[in-house]
């Protein structure tokens, strides 16, 4: 299998937040073994006491502030805050360095509820608390992260990060930003190029800031064009140097401004959702269908984060990111869900709700869009629960009776497990839509089936698409399926610009 493939199966089966705490208590490790090893300045001890001080401290914090406030607790997000503190600020060494630094992650877990609009956090809380105690005269910040040691590790551990999210293009954007600067000031003093280079990735934080803090979704503008503005944005800002009275051109300054510009751009939604019922849809696949507390304004295909507090939640947590199943015209916001066995204690949660039943949704976002221009015909493919976002779009194209020419192939292994067909049916008589049901195992079709067997191939294509080069396509479902299909896509002449995959952070 394709090395890639490995590493996105692997990915595939926990959740940003998981994958990024992994990767920081890696690094932890790593610190130690570095550490004993006399590679780095502190003692194994120093380390253990500081990382075990700002746990401690973000974990309490942060479970104090929701148990008063009746708000559900993310103990992933206090753990990772607790360690990206770990990396920025030396440990302590001292008395009174330990107070800093547990002072410190307790303002941090604040600044989650007091430094919030409409109940959701604008800033990075590690970045915000920096800034804030570095006005005040006490920069702590001292980056240690950065060291040449240690950098091989953050890269790999980082790079697990970014490709579980899919932030590329913004990561990229901040370091060809943060790199032009940093350059353009050194060379201009005389620096040598090849240590420059040396110095930028090796003794500075750009690829630890880049990886673990600029990705944080929920401080992430909505759609990939503002990222790369908020990626380029940030990383002029940490490229450059400046003193604006006590405000300093520092990677934490950076990270704050972007926040700001992110939080202007956003949707600032955080919606609390009544369950109102719940539909068995297809085998294992169920349509959870949801009161909201306020309008939800958005576009069909988007994705939202949902957390759902529950006991002893696995290694997985309690928050999942899903598509918005329903179309901005319905009244109601549905959910489809296909439930595996064995299932995460997240989705048994879920599966266990009765009417009446709270959930929190928020940080809406998403590129996985109806195209602007009207006249194209569009092409949909899709797998399993990866309807989701087409149901969205044809009931939305139904409700406002938009001309538009819409093929949808929807790949699944028993007829039993098609999702909404009613709907899609229905939908049929009313616009230009054709559907195509595929099912992939040749040994349970039915008798009297009048769709196609196997898997989407160039016969199967052509067959219902005429000139597929005129067509913009969307794809929907597991990775590998989608993979696969973009490449026979791709051997169709179909321009990789009309091609768009779904993705989101987790699920």
């Amino acid at each position: 299998m394709n090395p890639i493939r490995l590493i996105d199966h692997f990915l595939n089966r926990y959740t940003m937040y998981t994958v990024t705490l992994f990767g920081l208590l890696m690094l932890l490790v790593v610190a130690l073994f570095l550490s004993g090893v006399g590679l780095l300045s502190f003692s194994p001890l120093n380390i253990l006491f500081s990382a075990g001080l700002l746990g401690l401290a973000c974990f309490a914090t942060n479970q104090l502030i929701s148990r008063t406030l009746a708000i559900p607790v993310n103990i992933e997000s206090a753990s990772i805050t607790a360690l990206i503190l770990f990396f920025v600020v030396s440990p302590a060494q001292s008395i009174s360095e330990a107070s800093i630094l547990f002072l410190i992650g307790v303002l941090s877990m604040l600044s989650k509820y007091l430094l919030a609009w409409n109940k959701k956090h604008i800033f990075n809380p590690a970045a915000v608390v920096l800034v804030l105690v570095g006005i005040l005269g006490v920069p702590v910040a001292s980056w240690w992260v950065a060291n040449p040691a240690l950098a091989p590790f953050v890269l790999i551990f980082g790079l697990l990060v970014v490709r579980k999210i899919r932030r590329f293009s913004m990561v990229s954007a901040f370091l060809l930003a943060a790199s032009v600067g940093i350059f353009g000031i050194g060379l201009s003093r005389g620096a040598e190029p090849l240590a420059l280079l040396f110095e930028l990735y090796a003794s500075w934080p750009v690829v630890f800031f880049a990886t673990f803090m600029l990705t944080e979704p929920l401080t992430t503008p909505p759609t990939s064009r503002l990222q790369i503005l908020y990626g380029l944005l940030i990383g002029a800002l940490f490229g450059s140097q400046f003193q604006i009275w006590r405000f300093y051109s520092t990677p934490e300054f950076a990270l704050v401004v972007g926040n700001v510009f992110s939080s202007l751009v956003s949707p600032q939604y955080r919606l609390v959702l009544r369950l109102k019922k719940k539909t068995k849809i297809a085998t294992d696949t169920y349509d959870f269908a949801f009161q909201s507390s306020q309008k939800l304004s958005f576009e069909p295909g988007q994705y939202m984060e949902w957390t759902l507090p529950h006991a002893h939640p696995d290694i997985r947590g309690n928050r999942r990111y899903f598509t918005i199943a329903s179309s901005p015209t319905e009244a109601e916001v549905h959910l489809g869900i296909r439930f595996s066995t064995p299932s995460s204690s997240f989705k048994k949660e879920l599966l266990s709700l009765q009417p009446g039943a709270e959930i929190v949704a928020g940080q809406l976002a998403g590129d996985f869009v109806l195209p602007a221009e009207s006249e194209r015909p569009l092409v949909f493919i899709a797998g399993g629960i990866g309807i989701t976002p087409f149901r969205s779009m044809i009931q939305f194209l139904r409700d406002t009776k938009q001309k538009r020419t819409v093929t949808l192939f929807y790949v699944n292994r028993h007829e039993e497990d098609i999702a909404y067909q009613e709907l899609f049916n229905e939908a049929n008589q009313h616009l230009d839509l054709q559907v195509i049901y595929v099912l992939t195992d040749a040994s349970a079709v039915p008798k009297n089936w009048s769709g196609e067997v196997g898997y989407i191939d160039e016969k199967m294509v052509r067959k219902y698409i005429h000139s597929c080069e005129d067509c913009k396509y969307y794809l929907s479902g597991p990775n590998t399926m989608v993979e696969s299909y973009q490449e026979l896509l791709s051997s169709l002449g179909v321009d990789s610009g009309d091609i768009v995959r779904d993705y989101f952070p987790g699920f």
